[in-house]
């Protein structure tokens, strides 16, 4: 089995209960075909970097997990059968990562300190 990431994007228009019922029906669908979460996260409804079907904000949803690779097909069979699912992308990881590390933002160090500027 290998290790995956899939973030998907929601349409806005969705209300909570109909996102989370999106969001638990695409998690069956890759259960069914083999896969064992490790992480579920609804991070929220976020400004796009572009318009994308004629949206510019949507709902962010991640699943990382463990799955024989038909798995992969499969879900994102289901992503684009789905109309509120408006673009989406699965990568595959060539090693665990630790679950702190998990969709954590990178730190980022301040570039006035390192120009000598105060």
């Amino acid at each position: 089995m290998r290790i995956y990431e899939s973030l998907f994007i929601i349409r806005p228009s969705l209300s909570d209960d109909e996102t989370n019922a999106l969001i638990e029906k695409m998690k069956n669908v890759a259960e069914r075909a083999g896969a064992q979460f490790m992480k579920i996260e609804n991070l929220g409804k976020r400004k796009l970097a572009y318009e994308v079907r004629r949206e510019r904000r949507g709902t962010y949803a991640y699943f990382y997990f463990k799955a024989p690779s038909q798995t992969v097909g499969e879900l994102e069979r289901a992503y684009r059968l789905e109309d509120h699912i408006i673009k989406f992308l699965t990568v595959q990881h060539e090693k665990e990562l630790p679950l702190r590390q998990v969709m954590e933002p990178a730190v980022q160090e301040s570039v006035g300190a390192e120009s000598g500027r105060v």
